[in-house]
Order: structure tokens, then C-alpha cells, then sequence
């Protein structure tokens, strides 16, 4: 399994962050890599499922997301199934009227599908694309 975790300091109220990042088709705006959302449902909890389609490494995955744990303004923890099965919390963290942003993946690279060989490098396209939908969310937040 990997792991990668990245952070930001984004200068927009906690409560606008996580606003915009609780609607999940909000995603596709600030993730390259993300092709489509698609059957977003409610949970209880507050947060949704949905279906979505990721490129990685030049291959399309499709899978399941479910928001496990929502918690307002604080943290959503996403479990994903299918294509490339893994984990994702999101951390949301006033700092002096602005947001730290973490997000801390741990998922499996589909190695039926990728060669063993290519592993070190979709884990190195992947932290990039961890900064980059940061960066992306960083931009869209302060614009």
C-alpha cells in the first residue's frame, strides 16, 4: 500500500473550504486526473457516495467512493472501491482566518494493471497530482 499526504494553507474561512470541498462534483474542478462523478447519493452521515473515473498512468479506473466519516468543518474520510482501492482524509484546520488543508492518501496501485516496474513512478505522478489539486483548490478558494 502507499501513502502520500500533503498540506496547504489556503486563505479563505475553514467554512468556505470545506463548503465547497463537501460537494463532490467539486472535485473535477481542482483534480486533473478525475475524469467524471457520476450517481452522487446522500448518506445519513451528511456526506454521499458516488462513482467515479480516475486516469492513472495513461489507464482509466473506475470505482466507488463512500464518505465513511463527515464531520462539518473539520474532516471527510472517503473510502474508495474498485479500480484503485484506498483511502482519503481530509483535514480542515483554521489558522488565522485562513484553512490548513491536509489530505492524507493510502491506496493500492492496481499492479495487474501497471507493471511492477512502473510502480515508483505513478507514486511520484501521484504526489504531483496531491499538490496540484491543492494548488488548484488553493487558487479557486482565493480568486
Amino acid at each position: 500500500m502507499d501513502r502520500i499526504e500533503k498540506s496547504g494553507l489556503i486563505h479563505a474561512p475553514v467554512e468556505k473550504v470545506f463548503a465547497f470541498m463537501a460537494e463532490p462534483h467539486n472535485l473535477l474542478k481542482i483534480w486533473p486526473s478525475l475524469l467524471e462523478i457520476k450517481n452522487v447519493e446522500p448518506l445519513p452521515n451528511g456526506g454521499y457516495s458516488y462513482d467515479w473515473i480516475y486516469k492513472m498512468g495513461g489507464l482509466r479506473f473506475e470505482g466507488r467512493a463512500e464518505w465513511i466519516e463527515f464531520v462539518k468543518d473539520q474532516r471527510i474520510v472517503d473510502k474508495n472501491v474498485g479500480g484503485v482501492p484506498g483511502t482519503f482524509v481530509w483535514t480542515y484546520q483554521p489558522e488565522d482566518g485562513s484553512t490548513r488543508v491536509t489530505v492524507s492518501v493510502e491506496y493500492t496501485i492496481p499492479t495487474a494493471a501497471l507493471n511492477r516496474l512502473a510502480e515508483p513512478i505513478i507514486h511520484k505522478l501521484n504526489e504531483h497530482q496531491a499538490e496540484t489539486f491543492l494548488a488548484n483548490l488553493k487558487a479557486c478558494m482565493e480568486a
